[in-house]
């Protein structure tokens, strides 16, 4: 056979191998490997966004996922990561507000930042990481401060409830089941906490658990009555709706008492708090009579230390005048 004969044969060979099936095996297996890679990553990315759903779920934030929770969902996540975020995410819990820690951090920071800046550009440098420090005690004392006022609420509202869970029982209901209709007819805050008690119940915890939790949310002496009388009659049974028809009366009387000494000391509470802002004040229409007055009376080490013992008296004073108008019943 001659070579050109030989090349053709060659030829004819090689192009028999490339229309043969190999070509098409490895072009199903590269669509078939690209195919499995856009699966596995789509099913990535929807298991992270399901895992950051359920992690804001379970942190007890609503759906919705609005621009401004999305902007501080990855701070907020960071914050619930140390133990005191998780006090932090208990404190706002037990407000009521739908701040979630990462947005209340940043709300915090935002707020000092503008005091520091807003104290030393109006009176003084001096004065800027105390004005700092003041708003960062401000912010704490919000969430005491909201917390103190959703338990009065809830407090105002524990003769009706004491009223609604003795009628319920004395129709035959279960405590369970009591509870879970209280939530429905009360407003909030009671019916809101209520709620999850029943939610609690609902998912295997028992009565004291329950309401152990929401006495730890909502601290309070007639709530620790309620719950005491709840999970005695509860254990050892007994005359419940006789209990809590007596614990109304006493809730009722004891709201009465709170009121009127409320009233009685509304105007040592407002001295208490004028006597920080009559401080605040004189401070700048000292610096508006006489411009650059407090830095110069800060630039030296004594002006700053008669600065400071100033301060720590009207803080002084403000505590004192709050402690002597607690009175507690």
């Amino acid at each position: 056979m001659s070579p050109r004969a030989e090349s053709h044969t060659t030829l004819a060979a090689g192009s028999g191998f490339a229309s043969g099936p190999y070509p098409l095996l490895v072009l199903g297996v590269s669509v078939l490997a690209l195919a499995l890679g856009v699966w596995g990553l789509h099913a990535w990315h929807g298991g992270k966004a399901d895992r950051a759903a359920l992690v804001d779920r379970l942190a007890g934030d609503s759906g919705g996922g609005g621009p401004r929770r999305a902007a501080f969902a990855g701070l907020d996540r960071r914050v619930r990561q140390y133990a005191w975020g998780g006090k932090l995410a208990g404190r706002l819990a037990a407000t009521g507000t739908n701040l979630t820690p990462g947005q209340f951090v940043a709300a915090a920071a935002g707020v000092v930042a503008v005091a520091w800046i807003l104290a030393a550009s109006l009176l003084a440098p001096f004065f800027g990481p105390i004005a700092a420090l003041i708003a960062g005690w401000t912010a704490y004392s919000f969430l005491e401060w909201r917390r103190r006022i959703r338990t009065e609420r809830f407090i105002a509202q524990l003769p009706d409830l004491a009223r609604v869970l003795a009628n319920a029982t004395q129709a035959g209901l279960a405590l369970r089941t009591a509870v879970s209709m209280a939530a429905e007819e009360l407003d909030a805050p009671a019916g809101e906490e209520l709620r999850k008690v029943a939610d609690a119940m609902a998912v295997g915890h028992s009565i004291e658990d329950a309401l152990a939790e929401l006495q730890q949310r909502l601290p309070s002496r007639e709530l620790i009555v309620l719950v005491s009388t709840l999970v005695l009659s509860s254990r050892a049974g007994g005359s419940v709706v006789e209990s809590l028809r007596n614990l109304t009366v006493t809730l009722e009387e004891r709201k009465e008492t709170r009121r009127e000494i409320r009233t009685q000391m509304s105007q040592v509470t407002v001295t208490a708090y004028a006597v920080p802002v009559i401080g605040i004040g004189s401070l700048l229409l000292l610096n508006r009579i006489m411009p650059g007055s407090l830095s110069a009376m800060t630039g030296s080490t004594v002006g700053r230390i008669c600065v400071l013992i100033s301060l720590a008296l009207y803080v002084i004073g403000f505590v004192l005048i709050r402690r002597m108008s607690r009175i507690d019943v």
